[in-house]
């Protein structure tokens, strides 16, 4: 019966006319069709879905920085009809002028404080927030509230907190026989004054972070630590502050970029820019203030990016490689 049935399939396979099986290269070559036209269908999907993302990022992104870039080639007037084309004219001003120091070491001032400030109080605040007793919930709400808050109705309110003359604590220094600082008229103090209303701002968002950070934190390896004797202040600096260089790594550039793009608290609490003048309250000073020069204006704001770039690129560049992110 076995012969018959291999005599059977040998008949077949030679019988002149029948089909004859499929080969690999046919296969494949059935595969990459296949293959091909689902990828194009892939790749019309990825396009209608990329497209409006990509026109609405041109259009309101990438051209306003093109246009940005000319006009800082520009002595331009704002308002004026005409423009006369000056190169880099505007570049040399600025960086041979008085003012550029000033307004760089403010600037640079302005966000190493913030930045420092935030993230360290913020990771303490987080630790703090992290314990499990009663009226964490609220403690957490109360913390983030201010970063949520308008920019300007938050300057409004400290303003009126550090205002010399009829001020909260300008009454209780009176009340302590004190006479309270100048701090809007002092150009060191006016500095003062906004780096602590805008680490105050912020601070919640780093604090939220970095708890989440630390809820995140593998438990095993934090009891094993505790077995081996390590107590709470060795388990934070060799376990918990290692593990959270991720955070610290995202904390790091957004609130970098953030600070070096504040304006609305230095805007209200000091409109004149009193020793307050950044990168980006230096532009708007010279563009809408008393100059008009919306040119020079233009190359500020361009210097601006080129900071913001390079610090970027910088920070994904050596700092990432000093993240754990296993």
């Amino acid at each position: 019966m076995t012969t018959r049935l291999v005599n059977h399939r040998t008949d077949s396979a030679e019988t002149p006319g029948a089909a004859a099986p499929p080969s690999p290269a046919s296969d494949a070559h059935r595969g990459t069709k296949r293959w091909s036209a689902r990828s194009r269908k892939d790749f019309f999907v990825f396009l209608a879905m990329a497209l409006p993302n990509l026109a609405l990022i041109a259009t309101f992104t990438y051209w306003p920085l093109l246009n940005n870039i000319y006009y800082s080639t520009l002595d331009w007037t704002l308002g004026s009809a005409s423009a006369t084309v000056v190169g880099l004219q505007n570049y040399v001003t600025f960086f041979t002028g008085d003012d550029a120091g000033k307004v760089l070491g403010t600037t640079a001032v302005f966000t190493l404080v913030t930045v420092g400030g935030s993230m360290v109080l913020g990771l303490l605040v987080a630790l703090a927030l992290n314990s499990k007793v009663r009226g964490t919930t609220f403690a957490r709400s109360a913390v983030f509230a201010p970063y949520v808050l308008s920019g300007v109705g938050v300057g409004l309110v400290w303003l009126f907190i550090f205002d010399p003359g009829y001020g909260v604590l300008a009454w209780i220094l009176r009340g302590l026989g004190q006479q309270s600082p100048q701090w809007i008229n002092d150009p060191q103090l006016s500095l003062v004054m906004v780096i602590i209303v805008y680490i105050w701002k912020n601070l919640g968002y780093c604090a939220v972070v970095y708890l989440a950070g630390l809820q995140s934190l593998p438990r095993d390896v934090m009891e094993a630590a505790a077995l081996d004797g390590a107590n709470n202040v060795r388990r934070f600096l060799n376990i918990s502050v290692p593990l959270l260089s991720p955070t610290t790594f995202f904390l790091l550039i957004t609130t970098m970029l953030s600070s070096l793009q504040a304006f609305d608290l230095i805007r209200i609490m000091t409109p004149l820019g009193n020793g307050t003048s950044t990168l980006i309250y230096e532009a708007y000073l010279q563009a809408f203030g008393a100059y008009n020069r919306a040119g020079y204006s233009a190359s500020i704001s361009v210097v601006l990016f080129a900071i913001l770039l390079v610090i970027t690129v910088l920070q994904l560049r050596f700092v990432e490689r000093k993240v754990h992110y296993s």
